[in-house]
C-alpha cells in the first residue's frame, strides 16, 4: 500500500460546498435535436410557462423569417392552414406567417437525487442539487389545430342550412338506467387509465414566466445563488462527516426486505396463496372462479395427498351436482344483500333464476335461452350470465352443458349422487311454486326414430373368433391352395372369375337393411347363425392380411378404418404387378382382421355436427402388445370413449390416479403414439375435424 501511495501522490485538495438557495428551483434543459454548438442563447424567446407539479415547460422561440434558409411561401401556407383567413386574437400566428415555434419538455429522468449542477471558483466547488432534467423538443400542436380547422370546414359544408327545412324528429321512448355503484377494482382501473391521467394533467394550470437571456442582469444575479452563501463549515453538515458516518453512507446496513405482495385484481389468487387457506376456503375459491368442474379435476388442483372424503364434504356445501359435475351454488356467487352488476336485480331473485337454469340442465343436455327468459323473467344480461357459467352456445341447439356427463363419479359415489338428487327434488318443488310450472312441461320428447343398435368391439371380436374356430379346417385348406408346394412365394391364381377384384370401400349406406356397424343383425335374412356372418369362406381374413394388419398397428397404434384402407391401397400399389396376394377384400374382412390382431374398436363420441364419414368414425387401437405400457394405452382409449378431444392435463390426471406418478417421457410417448394435437387439444389419430 505504501509503495502505491508514493506512485500516486495527492496534487491538490478542493473544498466542496453544498448550495441550497436554488435547490427546489434549478432545472437542467437539454436540446437533443440540436448540436451543442448551436445554442438558443441569442434567439429571442417570446413566452415561457411551466406546470410545476408535472415539471412540464413550454417555450416559444422566434423564427428568423428574413433568413435565406426560410421558405416564405411554406410559412404563409402553414399559418393559413392553422388560423384560416379570418383575423382573431386567438390566432397562433398574428403576422399571417409561421414566425415562431414551440418547444415542449419531457422528463429525462424521474429520479434526480443523484444529479447536481456545480461551479468551480477560487479552488472551491459549489454543488446545487437539481430539481429536474428536462429535454426540450419541438412541439407540433399547430398541426392538430390545422386538422381541426379542416374538419370544421368540411362539417359546415356538408351540413349547410338544411337543418331548418328538416321535419321535426318523431318522439321516441327511451330507457332510463341508473349507473351502478363503482367497485374498488373498477375505480383503481379508472385511476390508472391513460384518459384519467391526461385529464389530471390538463387540470393543473399553467404558470406564465418571464424569460431572461444569459447576459441579462437578472440572470447574473440569480447565478450568484449557485454559490454557497455561508462559508461556515457547520452549515454544510451533509458534507462534514466522521469517517464512521462516511463509511456507513458508502456501505449502508442492509435492512430486511419487506415482502410486498404483487398488486393484482381482487379476484385473482395464485396457487401458492390458495394452498395457505383452509380446505373449505380452497374449494369455495376454486368453484367461484371455475363455476363448473368434474370432481377429478378439483382433486388435481388441490395439494397432493388431500383426503377425497374431506373434499366431498366441503364441495357439497358450496356446489350442486349436475350431470355428474359440480356447479357452484347460486348463493355463493350472489351473496345476500347484493345485487346484479348488470341490472341491479336483488340477489334473492338472481338465485332463483340461476337455480332454475341449473335444474333444467339436470334434465337434458341443451336448453333454449328464450324459453328460460320467458319463465324466470329476468333481464337478458343476467340470463346470458347464468348460461355462460355452465353452458356454451351451439348452432341450432341452444345452449349445451359445458362438460360431458361424469358417469364415473356417480358410480363411484352413489350415496352422494342420491343425496344430491333429493336436494334437486326439494329445489324443484320450490321452483314450481315460484314460477308456476310442472316438471312434465320439460320432459325431453323422444325422437320418433328408433335408437340404433351398437355392437361393441368386444362383441365383434367374439363373433370373429367363433368364426375362425368353425372354419379353421377350411381356412387351412384355402391357405394350402394358395401356397404352392410349401414355398414361401404366394400363388397368384385368382379366386374368382375376375382377374383382380377391387377392395370394397362402400360406405355404411350401402349395407343391407338390418345391419349394424357393418354387421347384419340376427333378424337380417342374410345373417348366418352358424358362422356369425353372412359371408362365405372367401371373406375370411388371410394370414397375409393379418400379418399386414399386425405390422401396421405396431407402427401406428391408432387408425381409423378409412386411414387403414388408404395404407393398404398404398401397400398393394407398391407390390409388383400380378403378385398381389389380397383378393376381394371387403370392409367386413378388414374389420375382422383388425379385431383378430389384438386390436379393439374405440367408440369415440363424435360431435353431432361432425362431417366425418362413417369409415372415419370407426377408430381402432392396438390393445395388446405384451408390454407393460399397454395399460397406459387402454386408459387413454377409455378417456376417448367419453369425449372426442381432451387436454393434456386431463390425461396426466387420469394416469396419476390409476398408476401413481407417471413420468413426462411416458406421457409424451403415449400422446405421440396414439394422438395428434390441434389448438391446444389432443385427438386420437385421424379424428381431427377439418
Amino acid at each position: 500500500m505504501a509503495s502505491g501511495d508514493d506512485d500516486d501522490p495527492i496534487i491538490e485538495e478542493i473544498d466542496v460546498y453544498l448550495a441550497k438557495s436554488l435547490a427546489d428551483k434549478l432545472y437542467l434543459f437539454q436540446y437533443p435535436v440540436r448540436p451543442a454548438t448551436m445554442t438558443y442563447d441569442d434567439v429571442s424567446h417570446l413566452a415561457a410557462k411551466i406546470k410545476p407539479k408535472q415539471q412540464r415547460v413550454e417555450l416559444e422561440i422566434a423564427i428568423d423569417t428574413m433568413s435565406p434558409n426560410y421558405c416564405r411561401s411554406k410559412g404563409e401556407q402553414i399559418a393559413l392552414n392553422v388560423d384560416g383567413t379570418a383575423y382573431d386574437e386567438t390566432n397562433t400566428y398574428s403576422t399571417k406567417m409561421m414566425d415562431k415555434q414551440t418547444f415542449s419538455s419531457i422528463q429525462a429522468t424521474t429520479n434526480t437525487s443523484r444529479y447536481a449542477a456545480a461551479v468551480f471558483r477560487k479552488g472551491e466547488l459549489h454543488v446545487t442539487p437539481l430539481t429536474g432534467i428536462l429535454q426540450m423538443r419541438p412541439s407540433f400542436s399547430y398541426l392538430d389545430k390545422a386538422d381541426n380547422k379542416t374538419r370544421e370546414r368540411e362539417a359546415a359544408n356538408e351540413g349547410g342550412d338544411s337543418s331548418q327545412d328538416e321535419a321535426e324528429e318523431e318522439a321516441k321512448a327511451i330507457t332510463v338506467r341508473f349507473a351502478r355503484p363503482e367497485s374498488e377494482q373498477a375505480r383503481q382501473r379508472r385511476i390508472q387509465s391513460y384518459e384519467f391521467l391526461q385529464k389530471k394533467q390538463a387540470e393543473e394550470p399553467w404558470v406564465h414566466l418571464r424569460y431572461h437571456s444569459v447576459k441579462d442582469g437578472r440572470s447574473e444575479h440569480e447565478r450568484q445563488y449557485l454559490y454557497c452563501q455561508s462559508a461556515d463549515a457547520s452549515d454544510n453538515s451533509e458534507l462534514v462527516k466522521s469517517p464512521k458516518e462516511y463509511l456507513a453512507m458508502l456501505m449502508p446496513v442492509l435492512a430486511e426486505e419487506k415482502v410486498v405482495k404483487p398488486v393484482g385484481p381482487s379476484n385473482v389468487l395464485s396457487m401458492a396463496q390458495l394452498r395457505t387457506l383452509p380446505l373449505g376456503e380452497q374449494v369455495k375459491t376454486l368453484m367461484k372462479n371455475v363455476k363448473v368442474m368434474p370432481f377429478a379435476n378439483l382433486m388435481g388442483l388441490l395439494a397432493s395427498g388431500t383426503d377425497s372424503t374431506a373434499v366431498l364434504r366441503c364441495i357439497q356445501q358450496v356446489a350442486l351436482l349436475v350431470q355428474g359435475n359440480w356447479v357452484v351454488k347460486s348463493d355463493v356467487l350472489y351473496p345476500k344483500n347484493t345485487c346484479s352488476p348488470h341490472s341491479g336485480v336483488p340477489a334473492e331473485v338472481l338465485c332463483r333464476g340461476r337455480d332454475f337454469v341449473m335444474w333444467r340442465f339436470t334434465l337434458e343436455r341443451s336448453v333454449m335461452r328464450k324459453e328460460i327468459a320467458s319463465i324466470i323473467k329476468l333481464p337478458p344480461e343476467d340470463v346470458k350470465e347464468f348460461l355462460e357459467h355452465v353452458a356454451a352456445p351451439r348452432i341450432n341447439r341452444g345452449w349445451e352443458f359445458l362438460l360431458p356427463t361424469d358417469f364415473d363419479f356417480t358410480k363411484k359415489h352413489p350415496d352422494v349422487a342420491h343425496r344430491q338428487h333429493m336436494l334437486w327434488v326439494g329445489i324443484q318443488s320450490k321452483l314450481e311454486k315460484v314460477f308456476n310450472f310442472s316438471k312434465d312441461d320439460f320432459v325431453p320428447k323422444n325422437s320418433p326414430q328408433p335408437e340404433p343398435i351398437h355392437i361393441s368391439g368386444e362383441q365383434r371380436l367374439k363373433v370373429a373368433q367363433e368364426q375362425v374356430q368353425h372354419k379353421q379346417s377350411s381356412l387351412q385348406k384355402d391357405l394350402d391352395a394358395r401356397r404352392g408346394g410349401g414355398s414361401i412365394h404366394i400363388k397368384q391364381e385368382p379366386v374368382s372369375d375376375r382377374e383382380d377384384e377391387p377392395m370394397d370401400t362402400s360406405s355404411s349406406c350401402s349395407i343391407p337393411n338390418g345391419s349394424v356397424n357393418g354387421y347384419p343383425s340376427a333378424t337380417s335374412p342374410s345373417f348366418d347363425h352358424t358362422n356369425g356372418n353372412g359371408g362365405s369362406l372367401s371373406n375370411l381374413p388371410s394370414p397375409e392380411l393379418q400379418d399386414f394388419v399386425i405390422k401396421t398397428f405396431r407402427k401406428h397404434f391408432v387408425l381409423t378404418l378409412n386411414e387403414f384402407k388408404r395404407l393398404l391401397n398404398l401397400h398393394l400399389a407398391s407390390m409388383p404387378a400380378g403378385q398381389s396376394v389380397f383378393h376381394s377384400i371387403s370392409d367386413h374382412m378388414l374389420q375382422d382382421a383388425i379385431l383378430l390382431s389384438q386390436c379393439k374398436q374405440i367408440m369415440v363420441p363424435f360431435p353431432a355436427q361432425s362431417t366425418a364419414a362413417s369409415d372415419e368414425q370407426k377408430v381402432f387401437g392396438l390393445w395388446e402388445t405384451g408390454e407393460d405400457f399397454d395399460k397406459h394405452r387402454r386408459l387413454l382409449y377409455e378417456v376417448f370413449t367419453k369425449t372426442y378431444r381432451v387436454r393434456r392435463n386431463v390425461i396426466q390426471t387420469r394416469l396419476a390416479q390409476e398408476f401413481g406418478d407417471v413420468s413426462k417421457a411416458d406421457v409424451d410417448r403415449l400422446l405421440h403414439e396414439c394422438c395428434s394435437s390441434h389448438a391446444g387439444m389432443w385427438y386420437l389419430k385421424g379424428t381431427i375435424q377439418s
